[in-house]
C-alpha cells in the first residue's frame, strides 16, 4: 500500500512474495528503501557487487543503487521520500544520515537479534494498521512509527560495526561519510573534507582508527570507484567521460587508480560486465 501526502511525499509498504521483483525496477525519485528479509536463500547484485541475505538481515538502499534480483524470498519492503521524512533535516532525531543511508559507498546491513524481532514484528503491524487509516493524523503517525524503525535500525547499526560509543567522534564519522557522497567527484583527499568539518587531517585520521573501521581515504576511494563501477556497468558512458565525472583531468590517471583498486583496467572491466 502507497499513501500520498499532498505535496508529492509518499510512503509505501509492501510484503512481498518470491515473485514480486519488478518494484526493484522502478527506483522513485528523491526515495529511501529499507528491505527487510524474511527467509533465508536471498541473492542480489547491487551495482555489480554480488550479496547473500538472510533472515531478518535489513539492508537499506538509495534511489542510485543499481540493483538486480537473482533469487529472492520474502520481504518486508519499505520506502518513503524525502517531502515525506528528510533524514538530513531529521538527522539530530534519528542519527541516520551517513549510517543507513549515504553511508560512503557499502551497503549497509544489520541482522535483528532473536531478542529484538518481537520489536520488529510489532512495529510493522502497527504500521500496516496506520496504513489503513483515514483521518488528518495518519501523516504524523506514520512519520512517527518510521522515525522509530530507523531509530531502532541505527542502534543495531552502531552495536553491530563496532561504531565508536563516543557521540562526538560517531558523529564525525557521519558527517564525513555525507560531505564524501556529497562531494567524492571533486574533492579526493583527506585535508579537503577535513577543512569542511574544521579539523586536521590527523584529527580525522586517529578517530577513524580508534573505531577499528577503515581510514578515511579508503571510504573517499571507495566511493570514487562505486560510481565508476555503476557508470561502466549500467551505462555506455565513454570511459574518458567517466574519468571526467569522478574527478579525473585524464582516462591514463584515472585507468591507473581503477586498476589499483579493482585489479583489472575500466575496459576489461566493461567487457567482464558485459559477459555477466
Amino acid at each position: 500500500m502507497k499513501i500520498k501526502g499532498k505535496t508529492d511525499d509518499f510512503i509505501e509498504l509492501k510484503e512481498l512474495g518470491i515473485l514480486d521483483c519488478g518494484i526493484f525496477d522502478n527506483p522513485e525519485a528523491s526515495s529511501l528503501t529499507v528491505l527487510w528479509f524474511q527467509t533465508d536463500n536471498n541473492e542480489f547484485v547491487i551495482d555489480g557487487e554480488n550479496y547473500h541475505f538472510t533472515k531478518n538481515q535489513i539492508i537499506f538502499l538509495t534511489e542510485f543503487h543499481k540493483i538486480k534480483v537473482i533469487k529472492k524470498g520474502e520481504i518486508k519492503f519499505l520506502r518513503f521520500n524525502r517531502p515525506f521524512f528528510c533524514i538530513i533535516d531529521h538527522d539530530i532525531e534519528v542519527s541516520c544520515k551517513g549510517i543507513l543511508f549515504f553511508g560512503a559507498s557499502q551497503v549497509p546491513i544489520i541482522t535483528i537479534p532473536n531478542e529484538g524481532i518481537e520489536h520488529f514484528q510489532i512495529l510493522w503491524k502497527m504500521f500496516s494498521i496506520e496504513m489503513q487509516s483515514k483521518d488528518n493524523l495518519q501523516i504524523g503517525m506514520l512519520q512517527m512509527m518510521l522515525k522509530r524503525y530507523l531509530i531502532l535500525s541505527t542502534r543495531l547499526y552502531k552495536e553491530q560495526h563496532q561504531f565508536s560509543e563516543i557521540k562526538k567522534e560517531s558523529d564525525i564519522i557521519r558527517e564525513f561519510n555525507f560531505l564524501v557522497e556529497q562531494h567524492f567527484n571533486t574533492k579526493h583527499t583527506v585535508a579537503e573534507y577535513a577543512d569542511l568539518l574544521y579539523k586536521a587531517p590527523k584529527t580525522i585520521s586517529n578517530i577513524f582508527s580508534k573505531t577499528g573501521t577503515k581510514t578515511p581515504l579508503s571510504y573517499i576511494q571507495d566511493r570514487k570507484m562505486l560510481e565508476a563501477k555503476r557508470l561502466l556497468f549500467y551505462s555506455d558512458i565513454q570511459i574518458q567521460e567517466i574519468a571526467f565525472k569522478i574527478g579525473y583531468d585524464d582516462i591514463q590517471s584515472f585507468s591507473r587508480f581503477f586498476k589499483k583498486q579493482e585489479g583489472l583496467s575500466p575496459s576489461k572491466y566493461r567487457e567482464k560486465s558485459l559477459l555477466g
